[in-house]
């Protein structure tokens, strides 16, 4: 992980929403992408169609448009291989599992997922938005232990 800084300005106040949830069950408004000052990543859903966007093998499958939710968990190939992996390697590296946070969306609801990434991703100390990429609040620079969970 990298070392905190405070030279970059982040913007650390994301308000969560649907618009900003991935097919994947990647919360963009907490990816260090999409709050870093340039070169910004708008999320999966922004019609621009972003760098990440147009690269994400996810978000351009063929089987995901043929979804009602627009979520992986209601494709017929749910879990596709991918989409594991990517799973595995957030899991390891940043203590979030996409597969968790999509079931979590199916069983329990858009807005509760949403509410419970809020807590999950405010810093306690300094109420700023937490990076799922980080060990540590991009505004005040507390050192976080496992990303704030």
């Amino acid at each position: 992980m990298k070392k905190p800084s405070l030279k970059k300005k982040y913007n650390t106040s994301v308000s969560f929403g649907r618009s900003l949830l991935a097919p994947c069950g990647m919360n963009c408004g907490s990816c260090i992408g999409y709050m870093r000052p340039v070169n910004t990543c708008p999320g999966c859903w922004f019609l621009d169609q972003g760098k990440a966007r147009l690269h994400c093998v996810i978000r351009n499958c063929d089987l995901l448009e043929k979804t009602e939710s627009k979520f992986c968990f209601d494709c017929l190939k749910y879990p596709c291989r991918r989409l594991i992996q990517l799973d595995k390697r957030y899991r390891t590296k940043y203590n979030t599992g996409f597969l968790e946070n999509l079931m979590m969306i199916k069983h329990k609801g858009i807005d509760y997922f949403l509410s419970f990434e809020t807590k999950r991703r405010t810093c306690p100390d300094c109420g700023g938005t937490l990076s799922v990429h980080r060990d540590h609040c991009l505004a005040c620079s507390k050192v976080l232990i496992n990303n704030g969970l």
